[in-house]
């Protein structure tokens, strides 16, 4: 048994069976990619006597969770990173990954609560509700000021319960067409829960409601809520990434035989010679290249389309036009800022924002991250984070910059007074992005080349997962796809539930998407 699983109704997802022919040879695989997909595909195939070789054009390992070192203006050592990120109690196979080296996940640390505010005033929070749907929702509905009674009248009944009939394809078909936007507006939630609740849930894809499908967010409630009872209490990791995290991985997977490469830039992949696939790669000290009987492609989604563009005998006609149309989510900023006073005590560590022009979160960082905790106890002050999840097109980083701060001190008004001692600024434009109507055109784990898999949070996998854990996921699906072909045990996954858990409730919703007349 899995030991993160919680939830009686959570699912096992046996691997395909061993169907090919072991290989006269140890089989040899290139990784192309080393954040969570690529270390999950490198895990789960070096477990099972897999040679393989990672290649990261970065200078560390974890992609959107890389860190890095910088020295501050005061002399002092910290490492920068791309951000928060929430590792939920559901994401059982990136916790599985990270239990390879940290058996008890003594790596992180609880948050007590999920608190959230809108610039209008409004507040709300998540903690204390049962964790067991739909007694969670019920209980939400029943205590929270987003929703007032008076207001729930006015709730279209068939248009929310298609929220507690979700499937993995099937909601996809039903409500893929339309935005997340439009879902909300349909379901006649009341405003404050609408903007308060749900359109921070839908930007944390990367997006603002308006560009993300109606099935991805009615997918988030049921992983995040309305499918799972393992809560929305999460953790994050009590050292920076590459201490708690990767640093660890990596010494696992050199021990299986793992070579890693950092710093390594694949230049194209070509038929082979003597095995199915030759791998050029610049690095450092210089071209390399080498040959492989399978590729992993776990890059995010800008990275995957140049690599193939560059890589024309790669896969099929049709595969590539399929790859050159993965969109990519707009840019985000992370601010951190080393400030030389600390926030008020009562500050969370953090805090869900809505109704600000971009500011989408605050986190306090030394309420949980070691290192950050020793700078403040040496110097007094505070290491806050600010969060844009989704800026516009051709906008200005500076003047961006800037926006996120005065934003910030409408939040916590005590920053107007602090002076940063320093501050690092990272904006990037390489997340995944779901469209309306994207899912049936999205990639899958298989391509037409058996000896070619893809993975990465932007493939379609067929289960109910999203952001690290579909990435997780997706990695150890791929690895276990090349496992079967080589007639090798692959790994068990797991899943929240891949319906809606209640029979009745999905009878009821079925039987009012009837009435109604149309998909919601």
């Amino acid at each position: 048994m899995n030991p993160d699983v919680r939830d009686p109704r959570a699912e096992p997802v046996p691997a395909p069976p061993p169907v090919g022919p072991r290989p006269g040879h140890r089989p040899r695989v290139a990784v192309v990619g080393g954040g969570i997909a690529g270390l999950a595909a490198a895990c789960g195939l070096a477990e099972r006597d897999v040679e393989v070789v990672l290649l990261e054009r970065e200078s560390g390992l974890g992609g959107r969770l890389l860190g890095w070192e910088t020295t501050l203006a005061d002399g002092s050592t910290a490492t920068m990173s791309r951000g928060f990120h929430a590792f939920f109690r559901q994401y059982y196979n990136l916790r599985g990954l990270l239990r390879r080296t940290d058996p008890d996940l003594d790596g992180l640390v609880a948050l007590p609560d999920y608190p959230l505010v809108h610039s209008s005033g409004a507040r709300d929070r998540f903690s204390g509700l049962p964790r067991t749907p739909p007694l969670n929702a019920f209980a939400l509905a029943a205590t929270s000021p987003s929703f007032p009674l008076r207001e729930l009248a006015g709730v279209n009944l068939p248009a929310v319960l298609q929220l507690l009939d979700v499937d993995v394809p099937g909601v996809h078909e039903r409500m893929g067409h339309r935005s997340a936007r439009e879902l909300l507006e349909v379901t006649g939630f009341p405003a404050t829960a609408r903007h308060l609740a749900f359109e921070v849930f839908s930007r944390s894809f990367f997006a603002a409601p308006e560009q993300l499908s109606a099935a991805e967010m009615a997918v988030m409630f049921h992983v995040y809520f309305l499918g799972s009872a393992e809560g929305l209490v999460f953790d994050v990791p009590r050292s920076p990434f590459p201490q708690a995290l990767w640093n660890p991985l990596a010494g696992y997977l050199r021990g299986l035989g793992v070579e890693l490469r950092t710093g390594a830039s694949v230049d194209g992949i070509t038929p082979g010679g003597r095995l199915r696939h030759r791998v050029d790669w610049s690095e450092a000290a210089g071209a390399r290249s080498g040959e492989f009987d399978a590729v992993v492609l776990a890059t995010d989604p800008r990275g995957l389309r140049e690599l193939v563009s560059r890589s024309p005998e790669l896969g099929s006609a049709r595969w590539r036009s399929r790859v050159s149309r993965i969109p990519s989510a707009p840019a985000f900023l992370v601010s951190r800022y080393w400030l030389d006073r600390p926030v008020r005590p009562h500050r969370q560590a953090f805090l869900g924002t809505g109704g600000y022009p971009t500011l989408d979160n605050v986190s306090v960082l030394e309420r949980y991250e070691d290192q950050a905790r020793e700078w403040s106890d040496r110097t007094g002050g505070s290491v806050v984070e600010l969060h844009a999840y989704a800026l516009a097109e051709g906008c200005d980083a500076q003047a961006e910059r800037k926006s996120l701060w005065e934003q910030a001190t409408a939040v916590y008004p005590e920053l107007a007074a602090a002076r940063p001692v320093d501050a690092r600024h990272e904006m990037r434009a390489d997340c995944a992005l779901f469209p309306p109507g994207g899912y049936a055109d999205r990639c899958t784990v298989t391509t037409p080349d058996p000896s070619l898999v893809v993975a990465g949070d932007h493939v379609r996998v067929d289960l109910p997962v999203a952001l690290m854990e579909g990435a997780a996921t997706s990695g150890m699906s791929a690895a276990n796809t090349l496992l079967s072909r080589w007639g090798r045990r692959g790994h068990t996954l797991w899943t929240v539930p891949r319906r809606g858990r209640s029979t009745a409730l999905r009878a009821l919703a079925r039987a009012a998407r009837r009435r109604w007349g149309q998909s919601t």
